[in-house]
């Protein structure tokens, strides 16, 4: 008998099934969704009058990287000061706030205000400023949405992306060092604002359908949409979640450690308007899953202990192996944790096995994985896993409110995934053309993705994540690739040498894959962790090639037919490029960019020239 899970109150999996003569299957909630806000600054003002002496926010600042506190009572403050200041300025829906920045204390301030002013913020993946070459995208989406302010953390970071824009007109406002040669406003300014009885008067003027924020999504298409994300979406969504996970009054309030994007509707919206919305504390992590990053991370997890953790796979990779050379490392992270959460890619079992084992050793139970499923059009989860479950790749059901339809694609047992929720973007920002082909004849979003069910005979088990419908192929012989299920099957049988993967064979005999390699791992699967070897060298190193060649060969061997076996695979030295349109600000690589980007690599691929690993 395995270890029980952590006791924890999961709403019920109570669903309506509707099965139509066409095979079309509408799966709906049988929980009414319960009341929600009229607005996401609603939520800080309920706290700050509850509870005005919590914790809200913390961040480490300064040379000694101490912790910058906020409580909710002094963020509504400081909220309110800054919506007066952009009132007195002229802000209002016509003039959006756009954020630059990486998550700050500053960034969550300057939102809740532009949102009582009811200005759209429109936060942009700090990537199209500080990594881009060409600013293509920053520049795009500047012109799209035309802001009247444009907000950075740190002016001198932020000068060779703000000299790419035409800033006649727009309030330039920094946070830590004004940008060179620049005419810009200090926030302390912003803050220093009296407010006034108009402030109260320009919130309770916002409505369901006001835009609280565009969210940047660029998928398969190039340049990003501006995703209109309204007030009733937002609050809804959160309320959606917070029925998932049923609270008691004298349940501890919620205590996260969190570094995901905020200009990502994952972070910025679930992660980081969900626990505001339980009246949670969010400490601020400056460290990301990545070589020489996530060591911040730690060092977070060594002082604070969270109640619930949230990361995508290779986060989990990293933490678990710490986790399990630490133990008062471990001890201090699963001292309150009662909830693990994972996203952006299917969780290996290898993973979840340890993770679990981590938490039998340190806790006496195992601890419940969640994820969700969703898009930046859906602000952003519409279905979730809200039960314990010992497996991983799960989308779960819908929520309360959400009704999903299931449309039959032709393959066995598999689906095409479409919403109707009041949670579903009105649509994208100055572009009618791409809102009118979002929807189908009944009022279906068309999300794009599969799934299919884990028992056709008993929904109420949940559904699979089965890939995304527009990046599904044929080989030579007629059959059928399932890209999106083939993906996360082979990161997870060659982990951890892939961080991830293009799947590739339209027109040929056979799949091939290209491997973004997770370059930490390898070197620790080399016995080089000072990196005295070169990118090229280590990824034909022995030990990461066998890695990689004997995971492909036993997923091959446990796959039926050859549109779920892959029988080459090329490691690649060149990470995603932003520039090249390689990554989505979902965070998933563009599988149709990549292809076409790298066509000279594909044609090696199948040319079986050097480099390339016969599985």
């Amino acid at each position: 008998m395995r270890v029980p899970f952590r006791p924890i109150e999961f709403l019920s999996r109570d669903v309506k099934v509707e099965r139509r003569a066409d095979g079309t299957v509408v799966l709906e909630s049988n929980h009414k969704l319960k009341p929600y806000q009229k607005h996401v600054p609603a939520l800080l003002a309920r706290w700050a009058a509850e509870v005005p002496d919590r914790l809200w926010l913390a961040q480490r600042r300064g040379p000694d990287r101490e912790w910058l506190k906020v409580t909710y009572a002094d963020a509504k403050r400081q909220v309110d000061a800054v919506t007066q200041a952009l009132l007195d300025r002229g802000f209002g829906p016509d003039r959006p706030v756009m954020i630059l920045s990486s998550n700050s204390i500053e960034f969550a301030l300057l939102t809740m205000a532009a949102m009582q002013a009811r200005a759209p913020v429109a936060p942009v993946s700090p990537a199209y400023s500080v990594m881009s070459q060409d600013h293509a995208k920053l520049k795009y989406v500047f012109d799209l949405i035309k802001p009247g302010l444009v907000f950075v953390q740190n002016g001198e970071i932020y000068a060779r992306a703000l000299a790419a824009l035409d800033l006649e007109g727009v309030l330039l406002v920094h946070v830590d060092k004004p940008p060179p040669r620049m005419q810009s406003l200090p926030w302390s300014e912003l803050v220093a604002a009296k407010a006034t009885d108009a402030v109260a008067r320009s919130a309770a003027m916002i409505e369901p359908a006001t835009v609280g924020k565009f969210l940047f999504t660029s998928g398969s298409t190039g340049m990003p949409k501006a995703v209109i994300n309204t007030q009733e979406m937002m609050c809804a969504n959160v309320a959606m979640m917070s029925m998932a996970r049923l609270r008691k009054p004298e349940d501890p309030a919620p205590v996260m450690l969190d570094w995901l994007p905020w200009n990502h509707t994952m972070g910025g919206n679930a992660t980081f308007q969900g626990n505001l919305a339980e009246g949670g504390t969010t400490w601020i992590d400056d460290g990301k899953p990545l070589p020489g990053l996530f060591e911040e991370t730690l060092r977070n997890l060594r002082e604070i202990s969270p109640t619930s953790f949230s990361n995508v796979p290779a986060g989990y990779a990293m933490l678990a192996t710490a986790l399990e050379r630490d133990e008062s490392l471990a001890k201090r992270f699963f001292k309150n944790i009662d909830v693990l959460s994972y996203g952006g890619a299917t969780l290996s079992n290898d993973l979840y096995e340890r993770m679990e084992a981590l938490a039998v050793k340190h806790t006496g139970y195992r601890i419940p994985f969640t994820t969700g499923w969703g898009s930046t059009e859906t602000a952003p989860t519409a279905t979730s896993v809200h039960w314990a479950s010992d497996r991983v790749g799960l989308i779960g059901l819908p929520y309360p409110g959400v009704r999903l339809k299931l449309v039959p694609t032709g393959e066995d047992g598999r689906y095409e995934l479409r919403l109707k929720s009041v949670i579903v973007t009105p649509g994208y920002f100055q572009r009618p053309d791409l809102t009118a082909a979002m929807f189908d004849e009944e009022g279906f979003y068309k999300i794009g993705d599969a799934g299919r069910f884990v028992d056709p005979a008993d929904p109420s088990q949940g559904l699979i994540f089965d890939g995304r419908v527009v990046e599904d192929f044929k080989l030579s012989s007629g059959t059928f690739v399932l890209v999106g299920t083939l993906r996360t099957t082979a990161i997870a049988a060659a982990t951890p040498v892939l961080q991830d993967a293009v799947i590739c064979g339209h027109d040929r005999a056979y799949v091939g894959l290209l491997g973004f390699p997770n370059v930490a791992a390898c070197r620790q699967l080399a016995g080089d962790p000072e990196a005295r070897l070169q990118v090229a060298d280590l990824l034909a190193h022995p030990a990461v090639v066998a890695v990689l060649r004997d995971g492909l060969a036993r997923m091959n061997a446990d796959s039926k037919g050859s549109s779920l076996q892959v029988r080459r695979a090329l490691l690649m030295t060149e990470p995603p490029s932003i520039d090249g349109q390689e990554i989505t600000d979902k965070g998933y690589i563009n599988q149709r960019a990549t292809l076409e980007r790298r066509k000279a690599l594909v044609e090696r691929l199948y040319a079986g020239s050097a480099g390339v690993i016969e599985i």
